[in-house]
């Protein structure tokens, strides 16, 4: 390997550790379970995005970086090991998957999207959920009556990770570009969006339903562009308001499933309508392009149609009257 393309594996690599531990500390604050468990794990969904960017190569920082963040939690060498295991081989799983059944990042396809849904985030993302939970009951954390709820949380809090945060990693880099007046509507939509997200999630009024209608803007103008951020901003408001109180049970599983279920529709509501409103608008450039190159080959014909008739009537090298 070139000294620098070596350079910068190594950069990425560490790049994608420091990136896993920074988000993994940020996640850590919102916690519902021994201050080890969140409904919103940000590094899966960094995980998931790194390897589909930059294949296996960046398998290392992944596991570099969970280390150290599961280091930080002192849950005893055991747990620490089976955790990062765990949180190592679900990223890898999920990119497996995706690759194998043809996923592309770019997410402008349904089928891509529902890859993501149930492939790289259900699928995959219940390995580490598994593996994390054995590892805190062996390691005495949890009881043997709080591994349901521990698991679920887990296998939500790993899902919900992906499903929010790798399309908006997938996505970002292709639409910085854009006009000032849509970049003005972007960025009006995105502050209405947090402080929409902000009162919706700790008010006691019942009004969540709310930001769909601002979701759904963002899906049908601006695609994953817009719509990935705001379903990032509308879930970590939700799971910032469960983890003051809100959203609160008679018990954790029940919380969670109220919490997820909210993360989950907004999740897929930007996701799903964006993918399609990508494939509507694909659709549509094709069908102009076809008639397009249809117009221009009946013009053709129709030219050279004028130019054989008037062939025949002028033959060639006839003086011009």
């Amino acid at each position: 390997m070139p000294v620098n393309a070596a350079l910068r594996t190594t950069i990425t690599i560490l790049a994608v550790a420091v990136a896993y531990y920074a988000t993994a500390k940020v996640g850590l604050v919102l916690a519902l379970v021994n201050d080890q468990v969140t409904p919103l794990w940000l590094p899966t969904g960094i995980s998931v995005a790194a390897l589909l960017m930059s294949g296996r190569k960046v398998l290392p920082g992944i596991a570099l970086g969970a280390l150290t963040a599961n280091i930080a939690l002192g849950a005893g060498p055991g747990p620490t090991l089976l955790i990062t295991i765990g949180n190592t081989a679900a990223p890898l799983a999920a990119w497996y998957l995706l690759t194998r059944f043809g996923f592309q990042p770019r997410l402008e396809r349904l089928k891509d999207a529902l890859l993501l849904v149930f492939a790289g985030a259900l699928g995959a993302m219940l390995i580490s959920a598994v593996i994390g939970t054995t590892a805190l009951r062996l390691g005495g954390v949890i009881t043997w009556h709080e591994v349901p709820s521990v698991v679920s949380v887990w296998w939500t809090g790993d899902a919900m990770g992906v499903l929010v945060f790798t399309p908006l990693l997938l996505t970002l880099p292709r639409h910085w570009r854009t006009s000032p007046r849509r970049l003005v509507e972007g960025g009006v939509l995105l502050i209405a969006t947090a402080m929409l997200a902000a009162f919706v999630t700790t008010t006691q009024l019942r009004l969540l339903f709310l930001v769909f209608p601002m979701l759904i803007w963002a899906a049908l103008r601006f695609q994953h562009a817009i719509a990935a951020p705001c379903a990032a901003l509308i879930s970590v408001a939700a799971v910032m308001s469960a983890a003051s109180g809100h959203f609160a049970a008679s018990d954790l599983l029940t919380t969670m499933i109220v919490l997820q279920a909210f993360n989950g529709s907004v999740a897929l509501t930007g996701l799903i309508l964006s993918a399609i409103t990508s494939e509507r608008n694909q659709a549509r450039q094709a069908i102009e392009r076809a008639c397009e190159q249809l117009a221009a080959t009946v013009t053709r014909y129709q030219e050279e149609g004028v130019r054989k008739r008037l062939g025949r009537v002028v033959p060639p090298g006839s003086p011009a009257s």
